[in-house]
């Protein structure tokens, strides 16, 4: 039983991206793996961008100096 997560900011990701990206990981999990996809979980976990860091610094903190330039 597989269980994957996805990791992502939570910048506006859409319920259909979401499907998208759970059906893409269930498929290729049964085509690399002949996992049954009836016993594929995919957990997508969105994070604030306040909570998400690069380089020693917040993706927030990199956006916002992004805007800027």
């Amino acid at each position: 039983m597989p269980i994957v997560t996805i990791k992502i900011t939570d910048e506006g990701v859409t319920t259909q991206q979401k499907n998208q990206l759970i059906k893409g990981a269930t498929e290729l999990l049964e085509k690399v793996l002949n996992k049954n996809p009836a016993h594929t979980f995919v957990l997508i976990e969105e994070i604030s961008t306040d909570n998400w860091g690069v380089s020693g610094e917040s993706v927030t903190v990199r956006r916002e100096r992004q805007k800027k330039s």
